[in-house]
């Protein structure tokens, strides 16, 4: 393994394959692109043949674009979406997957104190956003086909993992073969609780401390719309011949 790489074992279980240069560092990524190459080279001649990168949109699509650019891999999207309390659209008590399929934090959900009737309206609504970003961002494609592939589900950070663990269950549901995590950066406590359910799992800065936030990584850090996601997707698309 090249120089300023070491694979860390979680658990005596999974592993995570990290940038020990990067360790506890901010500011490493000038942007976004640029943490999908680096995660790129990290993955390089590690990958089995026919590999699929799974953008997570809209933050994701940039970061999983950029690597699947550099390895000449396919490439689509799995959209998954946090389930929000009414009060606060950056906290997560669930998440929702592209099949429909939804993940309850239930530590959580039990400290909000949230009435059932909240719940599953917080459901539905982000079942009608997964519903609508879908048809957004994938239009005329055909419906995710994973059976027996090799999977890898990038983000463009990972603070709790919830959302990803969510994307997890759905695409090991949805029967492929091997899933591989990328994540440009993590918070080292939710990376070890979630790296144990993937085959492995690439995240060139880990952090840790009390306090994380993606954005810490990158230099230049701006939010991702969906119009932005879906013009990177086409492009990249039509270089691949549609495909």
């Amino acid at each position: 393994m090249a120089a300023g790489y070491v694979t860390v074992f979680v658990s005596r279980v999974r592993n995570v394959v990290e940038r020990t240069d990067l360790r506890d560092r901010e500011g490493v990524y000038p942007d976004r692109r640029h943490a999908g190459l680096v995660l790129a080279e990290m993955m390089r001649d590690r990958l089995p043949s026919g590999t699929l990168v799974l953008a997570v949109p809209a933050g994701g699509v940039p970061v999983a674009v950029a690597l699947a650019r550099a390895l000449g891999l396919a490439l689509d999207v799995a959209v998954i979406s946090k389930i929000p309390p009414p009060w606060n659209p950056e906290v997560g008590y669930g998440a929702v997957a592209f099949d429909g399929s939804m993940l309850l934090n239930q530590p959580l959900l039990d400290q909000l104190g949230l009435r059932d009737s909240e719940v599953q309206r917080g459901v539905e609504l982000t079942r009608q956003k997964v519903r609508r970003r879908l048809k957004l961002l994938r239009n005329s494609r055909p419906p995710l086909e994973l059976i027996g592939r090799a999977v890898v589900l990038v983000d463009d950070g990972l603070a709790t993992g919830f959302t990803l663990l969510c994307g997890f269950a759905a695409i090991r549901d949805a029967q492929a073969a091997r899933i591989i995590l990328g994540v440009p950066t993590a918070h080292a406590r939710s990376l070890e609780a979630v790296a144990e359910s993937f085959d492995e799992t690439y995240c060139p800065n880990i952090r840790s401390g009390g306090t994380f936030a993606v954005a810490g990584a990158y230099q230049h850090w701006d939010d991702v719309s969906e119009a932005q996601a879906q013009q990177l997707l086409n492009e990249y698309w039509q270089e691949q011949g549609g495909l």
